[in-house]
């Protein structure tokens, strides 16, 4: 969790409100009078910190009891608070895991209901919430009711990636998924420039159900875009070891670095030698599932490496529509308004989801963390006026910086998604920082 001790909340960028935590077992009574539901907290900017004159929020982690389980139906039924860690632990050694997981499973049921999570599969299975049979909630006005696909649809539609707007989450329907072997079966190749790198991502998608890739987002010219495409397959039985991955210990960065050594130069030292490293250029091998699907979980608190300012994650999908030159654009005004980032993923996206206002969209989506520093503002916002030249948008889960006139630009679904809210929640009970920032919610 981001709990300062001197009164602050944050989210997983380390940039702190004024704000505190209450903590039940009872999801219930724990959501009577709150503005707001937060989970593990990995959320990176303000959508699950407190808006400013309501510093309170309700946290879930203690409500995490499974409540049935139907193995021939796959249905999973637990409270809002349950861990994907604990449902990895609890239902992959028998067989069954998540249908999509984001790239932490730091994260509850009812955080991955509200951001309407992606994964490596989106070009395949598409969010979260396309596999969310129903949801328990408390409403604006106190009740608690039920909503589906096809009873409360237009609650459930706005739920699914309203970013906890629409009401407090409690229980959580979802149908999982059953796979051969507990391990995964990858294939990564060393890609050299950014066209070639989308052209394989897009070769890739018919042949694996997971894929990604790490590019270098500092490198120029010829190079630009190199970097990493991994692809990934549950493995069959007679292709993976004997018995269960056993959960990985974790080393720890042990306090916050300082805010000089994430910079341009050691990000292109970090970026080359990661680059170069991967020899030969394609190889085959059988993983642990969470060096697969969580690497960044492998170390603890390493978003302390930021500095003391923090640091910011920026995801944007770029439609198809935009074309193929379109990554290649986005880099090129990354690296010329000096960007660094160690971390930049670049992902498949298919088909929208049923989520009002879900991220993917048929295209490619880009993530790259960005240190805080006085230039960053003006970065986001020449990125996002560069997105929505494209027709794309930003994710909610990770935005911090953007402006509400971007916002409204990028986002034609807001105005319906607002009439369902105002619906539900006609004061506006209901809010966040993010909500503050971005709908106009008053503070």
């Amino acid at each position: 969790m981001n709990a300062g001790s001197d009164g602050t909340l944050s989210g997983w960028g380390r940039v702190p409100v004024a704000g505190r935590e209450v903590r039940s077992e009872d999801l219930e009574a724990l959501t009577r009078d709150a503005v707001l539901c937060r989970g593990l907290g990995r959320s990176y900017g303000d959508s699950s910190l407190p808006p400013p004159g309501h510093p309170v929020v309700a946290a879930t982690p203690l409500a995490d009891r499974i409540l049935a389980f139907d193995a021939a139906t796959r249905t999973l039924r637990a409270e809002a608070g349950l861990s994907l860690r604990a449902i990895n632990r609890s239902f992959l050694p028998r067989g069954f895991y998540s249908p999509v997981t984001p790239g932490t499973q730091m994260i509850t049921l009812g955080g991955m209901v509200a951001a309407d999570v992606h994964g490596k599969n989106h070009h395949r299975d598409g969010c979260f919430g396309a596999h969310v049979t129903r949801l328990r909630m408390r409403v604006a006005d106190g009740r608690i009711v039920e909503c589906s696909p096809d009873r409360e649809s237009e609650l459930f539609r706005a739920t699914v990636g309203g970013m906890g707007l629409t009401g407090h989450i409690l229980e959580v329907e979802c149908r999982l998924v059953r796979v051969p072997s507990p391990w995964l079966l990858t294939e990564t190749e060393r890609i050299h420039d950014i066209d070639r790198f989308i052209e394989g991502l897009k070769e890739a998608g018919p042949r694996w159900p997971h894929t990604m890739g790490w590019i270098d987002c500092l490198s120029r010219g010829a190079l630009m875009g190199r970097g990493i495409l991994m692809k990934g397959r549950w493995a069959e039985p007679h292709e993976a070891p004997r018995g269960v991955p056993v959960p990985r210990r974790r080393p720890s960065v042990p306090f916050v670095l300082p805010g000089w050594v994430v910079n341009r130069w050691s990000v292109r030292a970090f970026n080359a030698v990661y680059y170069r490293r991967h020899v030969p250029r394609v190889r085959r091998a059988v993983v642990h599932p969470e060096s697969f699907f969580y690497p960044l979980d492998a170390i603890g608190h390493w978003n302390r490496m930021y500095g003391p300012r923090g640091f910011t994650q920026y995801q944007c999908v770029l439609p198809e529509s935009a074309g193929r030159g379109a990554a290649r654009r986005f880099l090129e005004l990354l690296t010329h308004r000096g960007g660094a980032s160690m971390l930049c993923v670049i992902k498949d996206c298919g088909p929208e989801g049923i989520g009002l206002l879900s991220f993917p969209k048929p295209g490619i989506s880009i993530a790259l963390d960005i240190p805080i520093h006085d230039e960053t503002q003006s970065l986001v916002d020449a990125l996002n006026e560069l997105v929505i030249a494209e027709g794309g948008r930003v994710y909610l889960a990770k935005d911090q910086l953007t402006r509400a006139a971007h916002f409204r630009a990028m986002e034609p679904r807001l105005a319906a998604w607002t009439g369902i809210r105002r619906k539900w929640d006609p004061e506006g009970r209901l809010r966040s920082a993010q909500s503050v920032r971005l709908l106009g919610d008053h503070p």
